[in-house]
Formats: C-alpha cells, sequence, structure tokens
C-alpha cells in the first residue's frame, strides 16, 4: 500500500463523515416537521457525526462507499399525516445526499481547475495536502450518491423499505417479505461484493459478479451524470 493509498483511505473516513451524519439529520429534520418530536427527544435533530455514526457502517462506507449509520428514532403515529410523513421522512436522507453531491462536485471542479497540481515534488507537503482533498472532494461525491442509490433499495431497513411501507398496507406480502427477509439478502449482497472486490485482484472475471459494484456504478455514472453535466457546462461559461 501506496502513501496515496493511505491518503485516500483517510480521505475516505473523513467523505464518510460528510455523507452519513447529515443524511441522518435530514430523517431527523423531516420527521420533526412532519410533527413526531421523537428525533430531538433522543438528541439526533444535530448535524454532530458522534450522534448519528453506526461502526460497522462507518467502516462499510470507508472501505467499498457504501453503507448506513444508526436509524433515526421516529414514531409515524405522531405524523400529521401519517402517509405523507413516512413517506417524507424515508426519502429526506438520500434527498439531503443528492444535494451534498451536487455540491460537492463543484467543490470537487474548482479544485482540479484552480488548486490542484499533481506535479509538486513528493517531497513537498502541499502535494500530499493537494491529493487529500482532491479524494475528499472525489469520495464526498461518490459515497453520496452510492448512499443515495444504496438506500433506496427495498429491503429493511433501508430508507427504500420506509417508501414502500408508506406506500403500501400492513399486510402486503411483499412488503412482509422484504422485511422479513430484507436484513438477510443485504447481509448477502455486502458479504458477495467483499468476496468478488477480493476475487477480482487475483482473477479479473470476478468482478463481473459484484452486484452492489454495479449499483455503485449506476449512482456515480448514471445518477451523477446531470451533477457532472450541469457543473460542466456552468464552468465553461
Amino acid at each position: 500500500m501506496t502513501i496515496l493509498d493511505l491518503i485516500n483511505l483517510l480521505a475516505g473516513v473523513v467523505a464518510v463523515i460528510f455523507v452519513l451524519a447529515p443524511h441522518e439529520w435530514g430523517h431527523a429534520f423531516a420527521a420533526t416537521k412532519c410533527g413526531d418530536g421523537t428525533p430531538k427527544a433522543y438528541g439526533r435533530l444535530t448535524l454532530n457525526p458522534i450522534k448519528h455514526l453506526d461502526p460497522v457502517g462507518f467502516v462499510c462506507c470507508a472501505l467499498v462507499g457504501f453503507g448506513w449509520a444508526k436509524p433515526v428514532p421516529i414514531n409515524p403515529y405522531n405524523f400529521k399525516n401519517y402517509r405523507k410523513g413516512l413517506f417524507l421522512t424515508a426519502i429526506a436522507g438520500v434527498v439531503v445526499n443528492y444535494i451534498i453531491a451536487f455540491f460537492a462536485y463543484l467543490l470537487f471542479a474548482l479544485f482540479v481547475r484552480f488548486a490542484f497540481n499533481p506535479m509538486l515534488s513528493v517531497n513537498d507537503f502541499t502535494y500530499y495536502l493537494g491529493w487529500f482533498v482532491y479524494f475528499t472532494l472525489g469520495n464526498i461525491f461518490a459515497y453520496s450518491l452510492s448512499v443515495f442509490v444504496f438506500n433506496l433499495l427495498p429491503l429493511y431497513p433501508l430508507d427504500g423499505f420506509r417508501v414502500v411501507e408508506s406506500c403500501t398496507r400492513q399486510f402486503n406480502p411483499v412488503r412482509r417479505f422484504l422485511r422479513n427477509y430484507g436484513q438477510m439478502i443485504l447481509i448477502i449482497l455486502i458479504v458477495e461484493s467483499f468476496i468478488c472486490d477480493i476475487l477480482s485482484r487475483y482473477v479479473g472475471w470476478a468482478g463481473y459478479f459484484d452486484i452492489l459494484g454495479y449499483i455503485m456504478y449506476f449512482a456515480t455514472d448514471i445518477i451523477g451524470y446531470p451533477i457532472k453535466a450541469a457543473w460542466g457546462w456552468i464552468l465553461t461559461l
């Protein structure tokens, strides 16, 4: 592992804080606005990352680009409108992530254009500082989008399941299946992606079976394309 690899790893850790903590704050904010005081009562209506980060989800996001934080406690029966409140609270986190990705890419593009110089001497401190900022902003953009897509998977306990929950009846068989087996499916997907990532270093074709890898590609290259295109066009004016 090179020094730049270590810098990228550290930048990934920093990026996770700017991705997951605001995500959970978004849930807390939306729930509060919809009439539920539970998040505030539990101290979750804050951007303080210590209140939000889950150790396992934090490490997963830092290492492979997708992860989760501690779910914000809510009581949907306090919502002024049950279904509307549940839906808005569910999507609030990913909406915040997309907004973060939007502005993170602007900062990334401006930094690359006006401040980043990868040709500096490796003995110069600003060389490593430049790469740290480069990796941090790039990771915030990529992680925000991957968390955006990852959390919209309709698997319990992700936000996508909450969206399904807000649009279906309690005894819907699909909803019941996703709740009972969603967590198991999620664990299988994460383990499968981790194994494929390791095997692909030795056997190239293993990467073709990385399901979450395709989700990451979809997040950064498809969902992220409008952001790149918009700022690319604006910055050329």
